[in-house]
């Protein structure tokens, strides 16, 4: 029998309308563990063309699957009012994800917004959307004339056959590739602003990590490689699965010199390497096998108006509600902060110290809703 994934609601929005009206807060907000908010990632949308079975397999997200309606979704206004709340909290770096956020409709209206905004000492935001690149062709121009910064592109092997089988819609490489091409000579790929993900998955594509290399090499856009890991409750993940990044390094190096980089910002998820000989760099997301929650300073707004505090949490706090009940900007803030000074998440140290694939808590919210 097939399970569906129905997100879940916040019961604890009467207490964020209880709080006590706030000012902006005076520097940067702490959580618990003494995390600064500094990135906040939104998700414009929970569908998506793709069905990769390690975040939207087929046999649960097919024809009946019950998506939100668009009633339910943030409008760009709602959006941008929220980020405004968010920049003046200390976010300086915004992510449009979904699902796949370039199937919004006029989704560079929502960039244009977004791209307008200022820290309150004027400075603009680091704006990057992340795509699975198969309408990217198309809307690279109007993305980069709305204000978008730098791209993220999902790309899982360039084998045909492979990208096929692992999108499961029979979507051809050539296309996405197009695509990055076209982001590229817009300007995009800009102070290595366009960057490749690969999600590694044994037994699946992990022969593709040499081949995706020696493509990208030298082509100014930098390629990482993302260990799979256990987001929501309907990929069917295992450790033995899991190909950890020290061994995608070693493979790396087997065929060139690598050398280790300096981080370019506190909380980078990416360890960075560079080629010796100069032709670039790659990057590891190893958040299975290293845990990088000590400095994790994302926040995750849902297509819904949702505040989810970890990619791997249960429940999230409704923003929605607030904003659509009439809430000024000061009780919005006042939300903000009290959720962010309670915030303890720190799933992948905690998942670290477990057996393999043990669970933790409660199900957990889909990747496609919340974004990764």
């Amino acid at each position: 029998m097939n399970h569906r994934v129905i997100p879940l609601l916040d019961q604890r929005l009467h207490l964020l309308q209880t709080a006590q009206p706030a000012t902006m807060a005076d520097g940067p907000l702490a959580d618990q563990l003494g995390r600064p908010l500094h990135d906040l990632r939104i998700s414009v949308t929970d569908r998506c063309n793709f069905r990769c079975s390690y975040c939207m397999p087929k046999a649960v997200f097919d024809k009946d699957y019950p998506y939100l309606p668009h009633s339910a979704l943030l409008s760009f206004e709602e959006i941008t009012r929220l980020a405004s709340v968010f920049v003046a909290q200390g976010v300086r770096k915004i992510r449009l994800t979904g699902g796949e956020p370039l199937l919004r409709k006029n989704i560079e209206s929502l960039v244009a917004q977004l791209a307008a905004l200022r820290t309150p000492d004027g400075q603009p935001l680091d704006l990057t959307l992340t795509t699975n690149g198969a309408l990217l062709a198309r809307k690279a121009q109007a993305l980069k004339d709305a204000g978008l910064q730098r791209l993220t592109v999902s790309l899982d092997g360039l084998d045909d056959t492979v990208f096929r089988r692992m999108n499961d819609v029979d979507f051809p490489v050539r296309d996405v590739l197009d695509g990055l091409e076209a982001a590229y000579k817009v300007g995009l790929g800009e102070h290595g602003g366009l960057k490749v993900n690969m999600v590694v998955q044994r037994g699946t594509n992990e022969h593709e990590i040499v081949p995706m290399a020696r493509h990208f090499k030298g082509t100014g856009m930098v390629l990482r490689f993302i260990e799979y890991m256990d987001v929501g409750a309907t990929n069917g993940w295992r450790m033995d699965q899991v190909v950890p990044s020290a061994e995608v390094i070693q493979m790396l190096q087997a065929e060139w010199p690598l050398r280790p980089l300096a981080p370019t910002a506190p909380g980078e998820t990416a360890q960075r390497w560079a080629y010796a000989d100069g032709s670039g760099e790659i990057g590891v997301i190893s958040s299975v096998t290293q845990a990088f929650c000590s400095d994790c300073s994302r926040a995750r707004l849902s297509t819904d108006g949702k505040l989810y505090l970890c990619l791997f949490a249960s429940q999230g706090h409704d923003l929605r509600g607030l904003l659509r009940g009439g809430a000024g900007d000061e009780a919005l803030a006042s939300a903000v902060q009290n959720i962010w000074h309670g915030r303890s998440d720190r799933y992948s140290e905690l998942r670290a110290g477990m057996a393999p694939d043990t669970g933790i808590g409660a199900r957990r919210v889909e990747m496609s809703y919340i974004g990764g």
